[in-house]
C-alpha cells in the first residue's frame, strides 16, 4: 500500500516538477541571451563557447543543453520525457499578425515562428519545412548498390555475403524509416554520370512530397542534444580525421600570380575543386585549429586572411575554375553524414556563402541548395552564423547581401531567355533566400552601430509586386496559403510599406463611411455628402480649442477623409487648407507658453515636459493629428527623437488590457538619450568610466535636479534617493534609472494619452511592418531637398524649360539658403518637407500669369501650383519672390 502511495505521489509531482524544470530552462535561457557577461562556458553537447551568466542550471542558447553535466544527467534519469521536451520560443516584442513570419526579438535573435493555428511554418508554403531530411527510393537504392560493388571486389566470399545481407538490411531499414518520396527538378544532379547520389527532395517543391514533421524545431534539438549526450556519457563516438592540407596565403598568391602570368588555370582549378568537394576539405583548409571540437560565439576559428585572399583571387579567375569551385561545393553538399567536429558543418557553410562566384546567374542553381543548406541548420547553429557574420567586414557583409537580394530579386521576376528553370519547380529559392537574408538582417540589428544600414536590405523591385495582395495573404493565412513578403517587413522599402498602409487606410475610410451611410438609411434618413469626410470646422483665433472639440465630437469619423474650412474664409480644401490646418495647429501646441513640450536647442527637438500632468487632452490631440495625417500622408514638421518613435512602437498594436503599460521604451540607452540631452549624457558617460572615488569626489545622491522653462525641479530616482549616495558599485544602477526616469516614468502620463492618440487613428496591422525611422518618415518626410531632382519633375504651363524668367526662378532658388528654399517650398507645397519616395514623387507646376507684373507671385497648395508673373529683370523677380515667401500665411494672400 505505502508503494502505491508513494507511486501516486510521484505522478502527483511529476506535471510540477517537469513544469519547474521548464521555467528553470527559460530563465536561464532568458538570463544566457540578455544578462550580464559574467563568465566563459563551453556546452557539453555543441561544444560552443560563449559569455553567459552565472548559475548552476544554465542552459546552452544554442542547443538547449545544460552547462552542468551532473544537471543535464539529472534531469534526463528524472524525467525520460524531458528527453523530448520542447525548449519555448522567445518571442519579440512585435506581436505576430495571422502567426505568421519571422521576428528579431529584443535580444537581436532570429527566430521562425509556426502558425499556432494550423501548425505550419508561417515562413514558407504548406510543404515547406526545412528541417526535414527526405530520403528517397532511389537514393536508397543507391546506397546498397555502392556496399555491393565494394564487396564485389573483395576476396573473402564470406565476408562479401555478409556485407551485401548487411546493405540490403539498410537499405529496408532506410526505406522503411523515411517511406517513398518522388525526387522534384530542383534536386542535386550527380557529379559523375552513372553514379547514383543521395538526393534530397526540394522543401518548397509542389510535387508529393513526404508530409512536414509536426514538432518544433526545438524539440528535435533537444532529442539531438541528449543523443549526443548519451553518446558522451556511455558510447565512444569516433573522432573525425581530416586530410593534412597545409597550404599559407604566401603560397597561395604566388600560385595564384604564376597562374595568371602563364595563363595555365590547371593548379588552380584542382586546388579549389580539392578544397571545397567536402566540408572536411573546407575546414582542414581554413580552421586555424583544424583538431578543435566546438565554436565560440564570437569567434569562428577561420584563417580570415587566407580566406579572404581564396575568394578574392577566383574574382579574377576563368569561368573554368569558377566550374571546379561550384563542382566542389555540390560535391560537399552531397556528402551523406560527414564525419565532423561540432560546427563544422557551420563552418564551411560560412565559408562558402562568402564566395564571389555567386554573384553570377549561372551559379544561382547552386547558390540555392546552398541557401537550403543553410535554413536546414538547427536555430542554435542559426543563431551561431548571427554571431559570425557580424564579424565580417562591412564590404563583404554588404556583398552578401547584394548578391542574395539579386538572386531573389532575378528569381521573382525571372529573365525571358529561360536560364533558371521553371518557377513551379523552383519556388522555394524565394523563402529559402529571404530567410538567408533574415538571419544577415539579425546579425546587423543585433551590434551597435549596424555594420550596414537597414535601407540597404531594400528590394525596391518589390515595389512592383501586387502588395496588397501580398499584405492579404499575410493577414489571412488560413486563406492564402502561400508565402508572403509582408513576413519579412525589412525587405520592403518605404515606398512599398507607405503604399500598403494608405491602401489599408483607405479600406478602413471606405469601411467607415459605408456604415455612416447604412446607419443614415436604417434611420430613414437622407445621406449626404458630408458622412463620408471627417469635416473639421474652425476658427483662427481659436484654432486649438475649436480643433480638440471637432475630434472629440467626431471621434468615430477619425478614419475618414479629412476636410479643413475655416470660418470666414471662402477657400474650398482640395488639400492645401488641410496642410495649413495641421502647419498652424502645431505652431499653437508648441509654443513654449503651453508648456507642453521642452525645446532642446542643441538638437533642436522637443521632449515631453516632465512637470505637465494635467493636459492629457493636449497630449491626445498631438498624438490624434499625427495618426490623421499619416492616413491622410500629409508631411508635419514635428521634430521628436528617435526614442519617440521607438516608444510609439512598443508595442505596436494596443493591448487589449488596460492595465498593461504602454509606450514604455525597454532598456534605454545612453545613444537614445544623447539625441535629447547630449551634455547630460556626456556627464553620465564620464561618470562610468571615472576611475577615482566617485561617492568622494562627485558628491551625487540617487536624486535628479533639473530646470524646466526656468524653474528648477527636483526628483528622487528610488526612495530616499536623496540620501543614498552613489558609488563605484552602484553608479551603473544610478545611470540606468536616471534614463528610465526621463525617458519613461517622468513622461508616462502624458507620452500614455500621445501614444493612444496616435494609435486611435492608426490602428491597423500595416504598423507591425514598420521600423521607428520608417514611421518618423511617414509622419515627417525628408528634410533633405534636392533641387535637380525637383527640376526634373517640374512642369510648366505659359513658360518653358528656356524662358528667361524660369531661368531666373532656378538661378534664385539655387542661391538661396536651405531655410529659404523651405520657405518657398512651404509658400507652395503647404508642407515644408519632402514627402516618402523623395521629390521625383511631387507634382510641381509653375504657370505664367500674363500681364499681371505689379502682383506678387501666388500659389495653389492643393495642386503644388506655382504662378508666377514675367517680370521684366531677375531683381524684381527676386524681391516679389521674397516678400510672398515671406507672407503666405491665409487663404487669398494677394
Amino acid at each position: 500500500m505505502a508503494t502505491d502511495w508513494e507511486e501516486m505521489r510521484m505522478s502527483l509531482r511529476t506535471p510540477n516538477t517537469l513544469r519547474l524544470q521548464r521555467l528553470a530552462a527559460i530563465s536561464d535561457l532568458m538570463d544566457s541571451l540578455h544578462g550580464a557577461l559574467s563568465g566563459v562556458r563551453t556546452c557539453p553537447v555543441c561544444k560552443v563557447t560563449a559569455h553567459l551568466g552565472g548559475g548552476s542550471r544554465q542552459v546552452c542558447p544554442y542547443c538547449g543543453s545544460f552547462y552542468n553535466a551532473a544537471a543535464h544527467d539529472g534531469a534526463l534519469e528524472a524525467s525520460p520525457s524531458l528527453r523530448a521536451a520542447t525548449l519555448p520560443n522567445i518571442e519579440g516584442d512585435r506581436p505576430i499578425v495571422g502567426g505568421v513570419g519571422h521576428y528579431i526579438n529584443r535580444f537581436g535573435n532570429f527566430i521562425f515562428h509556426d502558425h499556432p493555428a494550423n501548425g505550419r511554418r508561417g515562413s514558407m508554403d504548406s510543404n515547406f519545412s526545412p528541417l526535414v531530411t527526405h530520403v528517397d527510393a532511389n537514393a536508397t537504392l543507391a546506397h546498397a548498390h555502392r556496399r555491393r560493388q565494394q564487396v564485389k571486389h573483395s576476396k573473402d566470399k564470406k565476408a562479401a555475403k555478409n556485407s551485401e545481407e548487411q546493405s540490403s538490411a539498410d537499405a529496408a531499414a532506410t526505406a522503411t524509416s523515411s517511406g517513398s518520396s518522388v525526387p522534384d527538378i530542383a534536386s542535386f544532379p550527380p557529379i559523375n554520370p552513372g553514379t547514383a547520389s543521395s538526393v534530397r527532395s526540394s522543401p518548397l517543391s509542389r510535387g508529393p512530397s513526404r508530409p512536414p514533421s509536426v514538432r518544433s524545431r526545438a524539440a528535435r534539438s533537444a532529442e539531438r542534444a541528449v543523443s549526443s549526450t548519451s553518446s558522451l556519457r556511455g558510447k565512444e563516438v569516433l573522432r573525425p580525421n581530416y586530410p593534412a592540407l597545409t597550404i599559407n596565403r604566401g603560397t597561395f598568391l604566388e600560385d595564384v600570380k604564376k597562374a595568371h602570368e602563364t595563363k595555365q588555370y590547371g593548379d588552380m582549378k584542382k586546388f579549389y575543386f580539392e578544397t571545397f568537394e567536402s566540408y572536411a576539405n573546407i575546414c582542414a583548409t581554413f580552421k586555424r585549429s583544424p583538431d578543435m571540437d566546438g565554436a565560440q560565439a564570437d569567434d569562428h576559428g577561420l584563417k580570415t586572411e587566407l580566406l579572404y585572399s581564396v575568394h578574392d583571387s577566383i574574382r579574377e579567375m576563368p569561368s573554368v575554375v569558377h566550374k571546379n569551385f561550384l563542382k566542389g561545393v555540390i560535391n560537399s553538399m552531397l556528402q551523406e553524414k560527414p564525419n565532423l567536429f561540432s560546427k563544422d558543418k557551420v563552418r564551411a557553410l560560412f565559408v562558402i556563402l562568402q564566395s564571389p562566384v555567386f554573384l553570377t546567374q549561372s551559379s544561382y542553381t547552386v547558390l540555392a541548395h546552398v541557401l537550403r543548406s543553410i535554413i536546414e541548420l538547427d536555430n542554435g547553429d542559426h543563431q551561431l552564423l548571427v554571431c559570425w557574420f557580424r564579424t565580417l567586414e562591412v564590404a563583404r557583409f554588404r556583398f552578401i547581401v547584394s548578391f542574395i537580394t539579386q538572386f531573389l530579386t532575378v528569381r521573382q521576376f525571372p529573365p525571358l531567355d529561360r536560364s533558371l528553370p521553371p518557377l513551379n519547380k523552383s519556388r522555394w529559392w524565394i523563402p529559402t533566400a529571404t530567410r538567408v537574408l533574415a538571419i544577415l538582417y539579425a546579425s546587423n540589428s543585433s551590434i551597435q552601430p549596424p555594420l550596414i544600414s537597414y535601407t540597404e536590405f531594400y528590394n525596391d523591385a518589390l515595389d512592383h509586386l501586387d502588395l496588397i495582395q501580398e499584405y492579404r495573404s499575410w493577414q489571412m493565412p488560413e486563406k492564402y496559403d502561400t508565402f508572403s513578403y509582408c513576413q519579412y517587413p525589412f525587405m520592403l522599402s518605404i515606398v512599398a510599406k507607405r503604399h500598403i498602409l494608405t491602401k489599408d487606410a483607405e479600406q478602413q475610410m471606405i469601411l467607415t463611411a459605408r456604415r455612416s451611410l447604412v446607419a443614415k438609411v436604417s434611420r430613414h434618413q437622407a445621406p449626404q455628402i458630408d458622412i463620408f469626410f471627417l469635416n473639421i470646422n474652425v476658427r483662427r483665433s481659436h484654432l486649438v480649442e475649436d480643433s480638440l472639440n471637432e475630434i472629440t465630437a467626431k471621434k468615430a469619423d477619425l478614419k475618414k477623409k479629412l476636410k479643413v474650412t475655416f470660418e470666414g474664409e471662402p477657400g474650398l480644401d482640395m488639400g492645401g487648407l488641410t496642410k495649413e490646418w495641421f502647419i498652424l495647429l502645431i505652431k499653437q501646441i508648441f509654443k513654449p507658453e503651453n508648456k507642453m513640450f521642452v525645446y532642446h536647442p542643441s538638437k533642436r527637438l522637443y521632449w515631453f515636459s516632465l512637470g505637465q500632468l494635467g493636459n492629457q487632452r493636449h497630449y491626445n490631440l498631438i498624438g490624434v493629428l499625427m495618426g490623421i495625417a499619416v492616413y491622410n500622408s500629409i508631411i508635419l514638421d514635428i521634430h521628436f527623437p528617435s526614442i519617440c518613435y521607438k516608444k510609439l512602437l512598443s508595442p505596436p498594436v494596443v493591448p487589449t488590457m488596460q492595465a498593461l503599460p504602454v509606450g514604455i521604451a525597454s532598456n534605454p540607452t545612453l545613444e537614445d538619450f544623447r539625441e535629447i540631452m547630449p551634455e547630460v549624457s556626456h556627464g553620465l558617460s564620464e561618470l562610468l568610466k571615472y576611475e577615482g572615488d566617485v561617492e568622494e569626489d562627485m558628491c551625487l545622491t540617487f536624486q535628479v535636479s533639473l530646470e524646466e522653462y526656468g524653474e528648477p525641479r527636483t526628483f528622487n530616482l528610488k526612495e530616499s534617493g536623496d540620501k543614498i549616495p552613489v558609488t563605484n558599485e552602484n553608479r551603473h544602477e544610478f545611470v540606468s534609472l536616471y534614463l528610465d526616469w526621463i525617458l519613461n516614468t517622468a513622461v508616462y502620463e502624458q507620452f500614455q494619452a500621445f501614444y493612444l492618440g496616435f494609435h486611435t487613428v492608426c490602428a491597423s496591422n500595416a504598423l507591425i511592418m514598420l521600423r521607428p525611422e520608417e514611421v518618423e518618415m511617414l509622419v515627417c518626410g525628408s528634410p533633405t531637398i534636392d533641387l535637380e531632382e525637383l527640376r526634373k519633375v517640374t512642369e510648366y504651363d505659359g513658360y518653358s524649360r528656356d524662358s528667361q524668367t524660369i531661368k531666373w526662378f532656378w538661378e534664385i532658388l539655387g542661391d538661396m539658403s536651405v531655410a529659404q528654399q523651405k520657405q518657398l517650398l512651404l509658400f507652395t507645397t503647404g508642407s515644408d518637407r519632402i514627402p516618402v519616395g523623395g521629390m521625383g514623387e511631387m507634382a510641381f507646376k509653375i504657370s505664367c500669369w500674363k500681364g499681371y507684373t505689379h502682383m506678387l507671385p501666388q500659389a495653389h497648395t492643393c495642386f503644388n501650383q506655382l504662378v508666377l508673373p514675367p517680370y521684366p529683370s531677375k531683381k524684381m523677380l527676386y524681391d516679389k519672390l521674397m516678400i510672398a515667401i515671406s507672407n503666405s500665411e491665409g487663404f487669398g494672400l494677394e
